[in-house]
């Protein structure tokens, strides 16, 4: 369990390495291209490819700010993400629950416990990505 927390753990400090000649693109970025931009769009406005077969439309992303007094909600944007610690009975949803998939994926890799230490990292860059993205 040491080895794979390790594990984890050089990952994570691999997330924040500097590029070589090359600026990569930043994790939140790339996970928000593969996780989310189907739905909410590249630019995370709401106008991704799948938008349209949606019942409720994506949120437009740009806006999470505006819409709480000026300050982004970090929190609140990296539940929803997450979505395992939703209350049942507040209703349906029809994103995915990324928090389960990734620990799902990252369990398989790094252990259930590296696997959740990876899965939060993974949600808070995608969480700090979102609120880069704000008008």
């Amino acid at each position: 369990m040491i080895k794979q927390i390790a594990a984890a753990v050089s990952m994570l400090a691999a997330l924040g390495a500097p590029a070589s000649a090359q600026e990569e693109m930043p994790y939140g970025e790339a996970e928000f291209l593969n996780s989310c931009a189907a739905c909410h769009g590249e630019r995370g406005m709401g106008d991704g490819p799948l938008a349209s077969v949606l019942t409720t439309p994506p949120a437009d992303l740009t806006r999470l700010s505006e819409g709480n007094k000026g300050a982004f909600p970090y929190y609140r944007v990296f539940s929803v993400i997450d979505g395992r610690y939703l209350v049942p009975g507040h209703g349906e949803r029809e994103m995915p629950v990324w928090g389960q998939q990734f620990v799902e994926e990252d369990a398989k890799t790094y252990g259930p416990n590296g696997g959740e230490l990876i899965t939060t990292e993974r949600i808070h860059e995608l969480t700090s990505y979102i609120e880069t993205l704000q008008r």
